[in-house]
């Protein structure tokens, strides 16, 4: 992948391997000094996670906290080096708390590999099952 334009296809094999949980797929995307800022945390981008390792604990947070978590209905395009991923997380955690929201993750791409992924999710209420 290094030094190869990014593609929507590109962002799609990367959504499928979050939807597959599958932690070495979704790091073989990202540069070595990757940044990720997820949808909540204490600061204004949310939290943000540094480098390789910090990001990679920061992905598999989501598959800890929504042990079921899937991104739905994936819509990617790419425009230089800025590239955008729209769909909906669905989600339960342990106490049985229910999110679906649309989301968007915009990203920003070096040499090949995604240097920042930057995540926003609508705050919606739980909901009380699918499809509301």
């Amino acid at each position: 992948m290094s030094n190869t334009p990014v593609t929507a296809e590109f962002l799609r094999a990367f959504s499928d391997a979050w939807n597959r949980h599958d932690i070495d797929a979704l790091m073989s995307f990202m540069a070595d000094d990757c940044e990720f800022h997820a949808v909540a945390g204490p600061d204004l981008l949310g939290r943000t996670f540094h480098g390789r390792e910090a990001v990679r604990e920061g992905f598999q947070l989501a598959w800890q906290t929504f042990p079921d978590a899937a991104w739905l209905d994936g819509d990617h395009f790419v425009h230089g080096d800025r590239g955008v991923s729209e769909s909906t997380f669905s989600g339960t955690k342990a106490d049985g708390t229910r999110i679906e929201a649309r989301m968007v993750d915009v990203f920003t791409f070096r040499d090949g590999k995604i240097a920042v992924k930057n995540a926003y999710r609508k705050d919606r209420p739980p909901v009380a099952h699918a499809g509301n």
